[in-house]
């Protein structure tokens, strides 16, 4: 085979591979909007006092056995960012958005957005809420030095 027959074949294959890649992008994007749509939807404010937030692993995190059978496998073994707060008089384990985790305070009362067991939003009850600093990358720390 000569070497000009080699490169067709090889962008012959990355032309499928990126064709199938740009599909199976525009279905998934299309399935997550519905789910983001739903969650507005569905969604509800609650006051509550957040007692813990960590990132753990699905089976770890104290969720209802049905949530952890719904859950993809590969989702199992990552790790999520859970909120434990009492709500009411109960105290419960929700999921937070990886969005907002960073701004939910610890031992604090906020007002919170939530749909289902997902936390999607958070205010705080008594004055803003305070933003973390966030950590300086590797690069601009050392353009600084």
């Amino acid at each position: 085979m000569k070497l000009w027959m080699v490169l067709l074949i090889i962008v012959i294959i990355l032309a499928v591979v990126l064709a199938v890649l740009y599909f199976l992008g525009k279905k998934a994007q299309k399935k997550q909007e519905a789910q983001q749509a739903q969650i507005e939807a569905s969604k509800q404010t609650v006051s509550m006092l957040v007692i813990d937030k960590k990132r753990m692993p699905l089976k770890e995190a104290g969720l209802p056995q049905m949530v952890i059978d719904q859950t993809p496998k590969m989702m199992r073994r990552m790790k999520l960012p859970v909120v434990k707060a009492k709500v009411g008089p109960k105290i419960m384990t929700l999921i937070s958005d990886e969005k907002i985790f960073e701004l939910i305070p610890v031992k604090k009362e906020v007002k919170a957005q939530v749909s289902g067991i997902y936390i999607v939003g958070v205010k705080g009850v008594r004055g803003a809420l305070e933003t973390p600093v966030k950590k300086k990358g590797f690069f601009a720390r050392l353009r600084k030095s």
